[in-house]
């Protein structure tokens, strides 16, 4: 018997797996977020990337972003980092992220794999 893990957007707010289900992300009208509306492991993840690790994956997590994708500002080749943000439940990195960049640096999350993001006005 094989077991299949699913992620499945609902309306925009909830995201759930296999074990778990989360709040999605829902930015302001300016596309920010605080981080007090975000799940608690954003902000555990934003006081590693200020703490400088250690990552649950360090060889992803602090790895150049190319927003390929184009949905944050362009910046240089090198100005974005990306890091996991785990989510319970899931024994993969799952969709979660903390994009990082500038100095001080900018943080961005996104729970959809890059799909889109909110700048978290309080990080």
């Amino acid at each position: 018997m094989r077991i299949v893990a699913a992620i499945v957007w609902v309306s925009g707010l909830l995201i759930c797996g296999l074990t778990a289900c989360t709040p999605a992300a829902t930015p302001d009208r300016d596309g920010t977020c605080s981080l007090g509306a975000l799940p608690p492991e954003a902000a555990a993840t934003v006081e590693l990337i200020e703490a400088g690790g250690p990552f649950p994956h360090p060889r992803s997590d602090g790895t150049r972003f190319g927003n390929y994708e184009g949905r944050l500002p362009e910046r240089d080749r090198d100005h974005y980092r990306e890091y996991t943000v785990p989510t319970p439940g899931l024994g993969h990195r799952g969709t979660r992220r903390i994009v990082t960049g500038g100095d001080p640096p900018d943080f961005y999350y996104t729970d959809d794999h890059y799909e889109s993001f909110c700048l978290i006005g309080d990080a």
